[in-house]
């Protein structure tokens, strides 16, 4: 008689990352983070949030809100976050986060956040609206990548600082009541994208922008589109390739290279001895002809509220099933009294 012995498949690591629902999502959000997440849906747990507790650090408008809310959940949905493959959920429908997060903020020290340099960026910016959840932001996020035991999270650059106190909130918990949280690590995105304002270069594209023609957004009109990167700062140079003091160029690049997947050596034979105008309009139309289906997608999604709130609920029960027994093992371990529901 054969011996069959059960394999057991082998675990996938666990994949936390989280955007807020602030604003328009930008083109830089996409190629810098979003498009990624669609391509580790099958080799991670992924477990994807709308962050929208983070996003009352900054006073919001309520319709506002809730409208780019409903608008970030169906353009990720239409870019292609899998909710067979993946838990999609609005972080303030998990009330475990808010909860965790309160614990974790009495084991981060107040020294810790007061180097977190978001908090010293984000009070100079909003100087009139310096409050105690903008301090204590990195307490909350610990707790969203704690709740799941994350094994890893993609970061920036400039998510790198809350991503080491995480750590270290983690560490001193695990040591204080011995292990409870996996202890995170960074996952740089090999294709990730650092996508720069288009009349600014040396600055990051960013949804806040004054100026409307430096930032494009997903859900840009395509004569939109066109028309800011017609307008996109470059050099006197002409010449289409990538080097230093060519920042505008260099950003095209970056974009057109990610849309295309062409490194730069391939752009460069392929504009050789062609103009800026030419370059500019080609990237344009890469993006434009990139985004329709995600447009044309979003749109049809958009316009089935009842099916995106369905989408809500099932995926934020599916986060609160493993938060909460992250959590139940917290409070144990603090010492609380356990709740006895009737």
């Amino acid at each position: 008689m054969e011996n069959k012995t059960n394999v057991q498949p082998e675990r996938k690591p666990v994949i936390f990352s989280a955007i807020q629902p602030s604003g328009s999502i930008t083109l830089g959000n996409y190629l810098g983070a979003l498009k990624n997440w669609i391509a580790l849906q099958d080799g991670y747990n992924a477990i994807y949030a709308l962050a929208d507790l983070h996003t009352i650090t900054v006073r919001q408008d309520p319709t506002t809100f809730r409208k780019n809310t409903y608008d970030a959940y169906a353009l990720l949905l239409a870019m292609g976050i899998d909710l067979e493959k993946s838990i999609f959920f609005i972080q303030s429908q998990v009330p475990e986060h808010a909860q965790l997060a309160w614990v974790l903020n009495c084991y981060t020290q107040f020294g810790e956040l007061s180097r977190m340099t978001q908090f010293k960026d984000k009070s100079q910016k909003h100087a009139d609206n310096v409050n105690a959840g903008l301090f204590t932001y990195p307490s909350l996020m610990a707790a969203d990548i704690l709740l799941y035991q994350a094994d890893l999270v993609p970061v920036g650059v400039d998510q790198k600082q809350h991503l080491e106190l995480t750590r270290n909130i983690a560490e001193r918990f695990n040591m204080l009541y011995s292990p409870t949280f996996t202890v995170p690590d960074g996952y740089i995105l090999k294709n990730g994208a650092k996508i720069m304002s288009l009349q600014d270069p040396s600055k990051k594209m960013s949804k806040s922008d004054q100026n409307a023609n430096a930032c494009v957004h997903l859900l840009d009109k395509p004569d939109d589109i066109i028309r800011k990167f017609k307008r996109a700062v470059t050099d006197s140079e002409a010449c289409v390739r990538y080097g230093e003091g060519k920042d505008g160029i260099n950003n095209l690049m970056e974009i057109y290279g990610c849309i295309t997947g062409k490194d730069n050596a391939a752009i460069e034979r392929e504009f050789e001895g062609k103009g800026y105008g030419e370059f500019k309009l080609a990237v344009g139309e890469a993006v434009v002809d990139h985004l329709r289906p995600i447009q044309e997608e979003y749109t049809r999604l958009i316009q089935d509220k009842a099916y995106l709130e369905s989408c809500f609920a099932e995926n934020a029960a599916k986060a609160s099933r493993i938060a909460s027994k992250t959590l139940a093992k917290v409070m144990k371990k603090v010492g609380f009294l356990p709740m006895k529901r009737s």
